[in-house]
């Protein structure tokens, strides 16, 4: 398994967004996460569309937008517009998640759907067509620099087989909270392939060595 990394650039500079930007895609960075907070579906508030649009002309690695916000729906094509790539949303925070995932789709986007801690696998039955990624929250969303939850694993794993089994094996499952090199390389061991990581990466002296460690390089 071929594993990317995704550096989430909430812990970045945000007074020099784009020079971290340029930094990890020198640094061998497989996609630029990005975390959208609204301060209500999440206690947090982070970046929206113009920043991102700001930040599209300092790489052509796709970004991989994270909306933690209510109604996801009203701002679809905002983000895409403004040149996401991937948007992932909370199962919580739409109404029609189906009808939702398809408008990601047919803005152009890669549709993905996120998991809390305590959102349960199940949710996935209904739109596993509809679907080019999973996130598995493997903290609870909302700021950066939280501990791995163990517990994670197994959802994981669950939802690996959960895909394998419907035959759709082939989409990833991202993984997004605590990790570093241990974390990572378990969470590859249940059954994720895209690694998204903050803290470790931003506080390591090489961030070119730490992409390589996170890929188990």
């Amino acid at each position: 398994m071929f594993v990317q990394v995704a550096p989430s650039i909430l812990s970045a500079d945000f007074a020099a967004l784009g020079h971290a930007v340029e930094k990890l895609t020198q640094s061998g960075a497989d996609l630029i996460h990005i975390d959208v907070m609204d301060g209500r579906f999440v206690p947090n508030l982070t970046i929206g569309p113009p920043v991102i649009a700001a930040l599209r002309k300092h790489t052509t690695l796709p970004f991989d937008v994270h909306l933690m916000i209510e109604d996801p729906d009203r701002s679809i094509d905002l983000y895409r517009d403004a040149g996401a790539d991937i948007i992932t949303v909370h199962a919580e925070a739409t109404l029609h998640l189906q009808r939702t995932l398809y408008a990601i789709r047919e803005s152009g986007a890669r549709a993905g759907l996120a998991l809390s801690p305590a959102t349960p696998p199940h949710i996935l039955d209904y739109v596993l067509s509809d679907l080019d990624m999973v996130l598995i929250m493997t903290v609870n969303p909302g700021f950066g620099g939280q501990s791995f939850l163990p517990s994670m694993l197994h959802k994981i794993s669950a939802v690996r087989k959960k895909l394998s089994d419907a035959g759709y094996a082939s989409v990833p499952i991202e993984v997004d909270g605590g990790i570093h090199p241990h974390t990572a390389a378990n969470c590859v061991s249940a059954g994720a392939s895209v690694l998204v990581s903050g803290s470790y990466l931003f506080e390591s002296p090489s961030m070119a060595d730490a992409i390589s460690t996170l890929r188990g390089k």
